[in-house]
């Protein structure tokens, strides 16, 4: 009964249109006063003791590290890299606007971060060039959720968090299938590039490309000081995102000067917002998986999914469709800290690496990020492109078909997510 009332509150608080971090600390709330036993008091410290957790102490430091990335001209130099490195190819602007968003992910950690950096620059590009609006919307909008599976990535930190998993392992994880899902995007954009004939960019000679290269090199660094200093054993994620940071201020006002120090302050207020956003989420839904914990939720549904004798990869499938509706309706976050509580104990119990079911579930809240009515990838593109949200799910929706065999490969093929991490450990 306590459990039910949970998800009856939770539901129809969200159906009433109650912000999702509300709906969940309030239904958690009303559960523990009507149902439950602990004390307001001990309510209290519980919420203080979820948000004093050393792993979180990571997210605003790469919020703020993407907030100086994205504010700077760091996009744009990534992008003239990528452009004189594939531009000639057939589909070049495309494929080249999908090796940016691969970037420009490696140092923002956000997906409408990468669409809004990228997209802002690329789709008007590929428009005067020749290439449809549509297709070029689609492209960047599907691109963009990279964002949340290329390290070092947010999401990450957060699924490391709830399940007490290795952020660092994660980060790793995230890296090779991060590049193959590109990959997978780039050469179906030069197929279908082909068959329509669409325009293809002179070659750039290698002048250019190695001036190119220099150019966006100190943005590039990012990621490799994060992942070096990460396994060279110089530093633990959470110190690295603050090494991270501070590495950021560096490039952006010093380096490339693409803002002042009279700028910083409306930097730091943003990085503040986006972080108090991310926390106040953080620190109910945690309130919301000790209710379940409390309740034995996770525990009874593990055990009750044995006794049925379900094989790993039915389980997978299962996982796969509730992630994929969740996030239709759904931020990724929300859905993580949700979810894998929930999901976690059983994948265990069935021998699903910990890891591995971490890349799964990143891959199909990639997928509820330009999937509607939540997906914030559309909301987003329909704000660069001036297209309603109509013409932009339309876009993207072809798209889908290459993210959805991504989705398969790597839920049935762990080798993919796995070896890097287990190569380094």
């Amino acid at each position: 009964m306590n459990i039910a009332g949970l998800f009856i509150m939770l539901f129809v608080f969200m159906f009433l249109g109650t912000p999702v971090a509300v709906a969940l600390g309030l239904s958690s709330l009303l559960t523990i006063m009507l149902f439950g036993t602990d004390s307001l008091a001990s309510l209290s410290l519980k919420m203080f003791e979820s948000s004093e957790h050393f792993t979180l102490m990571a997210i605003p430091f790469f919020v703020l590290a993407g907030a100086f990335m994205t504010t700077g001209g760091v996009a744009k130099r990534m992008i003239r890299f990528a452009v004189a490195s594939v531009g000639h190819l057939h589909g070049g602007l495309a494929i080249a606007s999908v090796l940016a968003c691969c970037l420009f992910a490696a140092v923002s950690g956000s997906s409408p971060a990468t669409v809004v950096a990228v997209g802002s620059i690329v789709i008007a590009g590929m428009v005067r060039t020749g290439y449809p609006l549509p297709f070029a919307a689609g492209v960047v909008c599907n691109a963009g959720t990279l964002g949340i599976l290329i390290p070092p990535s947010i999401v990450l930190v957060v699924y490391g968090a709830a399940t007490e998993t290795s952020v660092g392992r994660l980060f790793m994880a995230g890296v090779i299938p991060g590049l193959a899902l590109g990959a997978a995007l780039m050469v179906t954009i030069y197929i279908v590039a082909r068959i329509k004939n669409y325009p293809r960019q002179p070659q750039a000679p290698l002048k250019e490309v190695l001036a190119a290269g220099r150019d966006s090199f100190w943005g590039l660094m990012l990621i490799v000081i994060i992942l070096g200093g990460i396994y060279g054993g110089v530093f633990t994620p959470t110190e690295a995102a603050a090494v991270s940071a501070v590495y950021a201020f560096f490039v952006a006002v010093f380096v490339y000067r693409d803002i002042g120090l009279r700028q910083v302050p409306a930097v730091l207020m943003d990085a503040s917002k986006v972080t108090v956003m991310l926390m106040f989420i953080i620190v109910n839904a945690l309130l919301f998986a000790h209710v379940l914990t409390t309740e034995r939720i996770p525990q009874v549904i593990a055990e009750q999914i044995i006794a049925w004798d379900m094989a790993s990869w039915q389980f997978l499938i299962v996982v796969n469709i509730l992630l994929l509706i969740g996030g239709m309706f759904m931020e990724p976050t929300g859905i993580i800290l949700i979810m894998a509580p929930i999901l976690f104990p059983i994948a265990t119990q069935l021998g699903i690496d910990p890891v591995h079911l971490g890349i799964i579930m990143v891959v199909n809240l990639e997928i509820g990020m330009v999937t509607p009515p939540i997906g914030l990838n559309l909301f987003v593109t329909a704000g660069i492109t001036k297209m309603s949200i109509g013409q932009v799910v339309r876009a993207a929706s072809p798209w889908l078909i290459v993210l959805l065999s991504f989705l398969m490969l790597i839920s049935y093929v762990p080798i993919i997510s796995l070896w890097l991490p287990n190569l380094l450990q």
